[in-house]
């Protein structure tokens, strides 16, 4: 029996042994071909099933042995992840809060196992970040996106480029690390994975999903093998911080057109509601598009939305703070890049967003470790992954209420460092939804906290 990788995909031509390909995992009959396939995922199941019964084959799939440096010293709750992930067969997720040295974890992984490695992130920022981190250990680092394309043993790539890559380099890494791995069947798509034949897999995220979610992460990666929130580490791997959250009052112009806007909006989703009990969100979106009146419903919405992103108060709240926190490393994190770019014309502060190039980024983000500028201010771009152990300060001046997205921006000043204790603001409109998705990211956060919220 012969077994080669094509395009994604692993070829089981059929055996002259007896054994039946259609009873082997994932194969199917491709007519276009006139041969038995697979995806490439399936790959260690085969061999498997192969040694089994002591069926004979040949492979072409590269040898993913490779000689990698030593692996970096852990602390003592990144030991016990590995080991977790090792002990699971090298298959699932490791959640560790933001800020707890994940990347090292699976740069010990990748020494560890001593094969190649294909490191997936979602963002550019991410992909800078990773290779930079690899390289303190490990040599001839490659990189796929934001006009990288080189492929070496152990390559950092974006979704998107990985994507793009898998059909032809999907047999080349016998290890596949998700950083974000919440993201694997979003963001990260299942498909991907599945063109990989990496037989290990490990998964990194702060915030494990749940539901379908959770179904799909297990599915191409693994369950969850280790996990710790960040009141488990404060004040050891993490730094201290207070939580303060900030009301914030609309000025009676700005408090009625929100109120009309609202009105508008709640008098369409009230009537959905009746008519569609427990329906989606996503269902009444649909629905209105197709009216008239439900368009107009959205659009008030949003309208409604945008208010809440940079009244006159959080303009003036946003001032204070950074003039009382002058002389330490803020990030101000917004609801949209409209707002980012409205701070950072105010304040004289660098944006950070997916639209600013590779170059200015990296430029920005130097000055900021270097102490050269004290705030950077974004949407979404900084909420993952960013590793800047010298921000002390977040100032949430808006956002959904999701806790994943909450947990993810406190972690960026979690980093720890000696002294440093951390302090997180969030701005909330009172009487606004702003109040309701400050309450919903609390929740997210874990009890350590409670004490340090006023």
């Amino acid at each position: 029996m012969q077994i080669r990788f094509d395009r994604g995909t692993i070829l089981v031509d059929r055996a002259t042994t007896g054994l039946d390909p259609a009873q082997l995992p994932g194969v199917v009959w491709d007519p276009r071909v006139q041969t038995w396939r697979a995806p490439a995922q399936a790959y260690a199941s085969l061999l498997g099933r192969f040694a089994d019964g002591s069926v004979r084959y040949s492979d072409t799939t590269p040898d993913h042995r490779t000689a990698i440096a030593s692996p970096p010293d852990l602390r003592w709750y990144q030991r016990e992840a590995l080991t977790a992930w090792f002990a699971a067969q090298r298959h699932g997720v490791i959640a560790l809060p933001t800020g707890a040295g994940k990347t090292r974890i699976a740069t010990a992984a990748i020494a560890e196992c001593g094969v190649s490695a294909l490191c997936l992130v979602p963002t550019r920022v991410l992909l800078d970040q990773w290779a930079t981190v690899l390289a303190r250990h490990l040599d001839n680092i490659g990189r796929l996106g934001d006009g990288d394309r080189r492929v070496t043993p152990v390559t950092v790539a974006t979704y998107a480029s990985a994507i793009k890559w898998a059909p032809t380099i999907g047999d080349r890494f016998g290890l596949v690390i998700v950083d974000e791995a919440h993201h694997v069947g979003a963001e990260c798509p299942t498909e991907l994975l599945e063109m990989l034949v990496a037989p290990a897999r490990m998964g990194l995220t702060a915030t494990p999903p749940d539901g379908d979610s959770a179904a799909a992460l297990e599915r191409a990666i693994g369950s969850v093998v280790y996990t710790l929130a960040i009141d488990d580490l404060v004040g050891d791997a993490l730094a201290e911080f207070d939580l303060t959250t900030i009301p914030i009052r609309l000025e009676p112009s700005e408090r009625e057109r929100y109120d009309a806007a609202r009105a508008v909006f709640a008098v369409a989703f009230s009537a959905f509601q009746r008519r569609q009990p427990g329906a989606t969100w996503d269902a009444f979106v649909k629905a209105a598009m197709r009216t008239g009146e439900g368009r107009r419903a959205l659009a008030a919405w949003r309208a409604s939305k945008a208010m809440l992103a940079y009244p006159a108060d959080k303009r003036r709240v946003l001032r204070e703070l950074l003039v009382r926190h002058r002389d330490r490393r803020a990030l101000v994190f917004t609801h949209d890049n409209r707002t980012a770019y409205d701070v950072a014309r105010e304040f004289l502060v660098y944006p950070i967003t997916h639209e600013i190039g590779r170059k200015e980024r990296m430029r920005a983000l130097a000055r900021f470790i270097a102490g050269e500028i004290n705030v950077l201010v974004s949407a979404q771009v900084l909420d993952e992954g960013l590793d800047v152990p010298e921000a002390e300060i977040a100032i949430i001046l808006g956002g959904s209420g999701s806790g994943r997205r909450h947990v993810q921006r406190i972690g960026r000043v979690l980093r720890p460092a000696p002294g440093k204790r951390a302090h997180v603001y969030e701005l909330a409109v009172a009487g606004t939804v702003d109040v309701d998705s400050v309450r919903r990211r609390r929740q997210a956060i874990g009890s350590a906290t409670a004490a340090v919220m006023s």
